[in-house]
């Protein structure tokens, strides 16, 4: 199934109030540079009901200043700096609504977006979590995703071991998903949606609402995608999905190829950077799981 929705259909949906509540939540670190245009483009959302959850992750900048001139539009919650992950459960933990919405600082959202995945979840009350299609732009300038990370509907767990093919700004699920699969593993600092993502589409269908919805941007130094070592990330999260995950023969032996290959290129770039200590480790990891 492959739901699409036209700006006609997004009008009409805008006009509904009979939706189900809705959390919102963004997790921000020193982004008030650009944080705004985020909040305003979900307080803009119209035809549902929601609340929003900005979970301030120990800033150091502006950004409080900037979240008091929200006054009561919207919920605040402050940690120490503790990580995307631990914002993002801080916020759910807090969340009242029945569906669960992210949406990273850097990004924005275009109208109609929370209504158009409350309408698709109204309609298919067998669905737990959706996302919708993105503009990716990038230094200020649009680009075209490549052909390898579009976007896909229904059980999408083997294409998505090799690239993240979820963005957390486009997606939103039942809270239920979480008691079954857990939050986001807080001990990764990178990587930790493309953990969540795995252990949730080795057992249910994503869903594709295939209407760019979102504004994704990239460019800037303080993306996490940017963070050195990033194989290093996905290979503990296809570790724990391997030792964890009811996964079935097929989408287990995927993931044993998938690791492998991740295990090779990042073990012998251990070795060509003379982290010779470290490289046997990742070589040898994946003989683990072979029957």
């Amino acid at each position: 199934m492959n739901p699409g929705v036209d700006q006609a259909t997004v009008w009409i949906m805008i006009q509904r109030s009979d939706l189900p509540p809705i959390s919102v939540i963004i997790p921000t670190y020193n982004r008030s540079w650009i944080l705004q245009d985020a909040i305003d483009s979900v307080l803009s959302q119209t035809g549902c009901t929601f609340e929003l959850i900005v979970v301030d992750d120990g800033s150091t900048d502006d950004t409080p200043d900037l979240l008091r001139s929200y006054g009561d539009r919207l919920t605040v919650l402050r940690q120490e700096n503790r990580g995307v992950s631990a914002a993002r459960n801080m916020g759910i933990r807090h969340a009242a609504g029945q569906l669960i919405a992210f949406l990273d600082s850097d990004d924005y959202w275009l109208p109609g977006k929370l209504a158009a995945q409350a309408i698709f979840f109204d309609s298919r009350p067998d669905a737990l979590i959706s996302q919708t299609q993105e503009i990716w732009i990038r230094n200020g300038v649009r680009v075209n995703p490549c052909k390898r990370h579009r976007k896909r509907t229904g059980m999408i767990f083997e294409p998505s071991l090799y690239l993240c093919l979820i963005s957390p700004s486009a997606v939103m699920m039942h809270r239920s998903l979480f008691d079954i699969v857990g939050l986001f593993d807080e001990s990764l600092p990178a990587c930790e949606d493309y953990d969540l993502w795995l252990q949730i589409s080795c057992r249910f269908p994503v869903f594709l609402i295939d209407t760019p919805l979102v504004v994704k941007r990239g460019g800037h130094p303080d993306q996490l995608s940017r963070t050195p070592g990033l194989d290093r990330f996905r290979i503990a999260a296809l570790t724990k999905c391997l030792e964890h995950a009811p996964l079935n023969a097929v989408q287990r032996n995927a993931a044993i190829r998938a690791l492998a290959d991740k295990c090779r290129i990042y073990g012998q770039g251990c070795l060509k950077r003379g982290r010779r200590e470290e490289a046997p480790y990742y070589l040898d990891l994946p003989r683990r799981y072979l029957s």
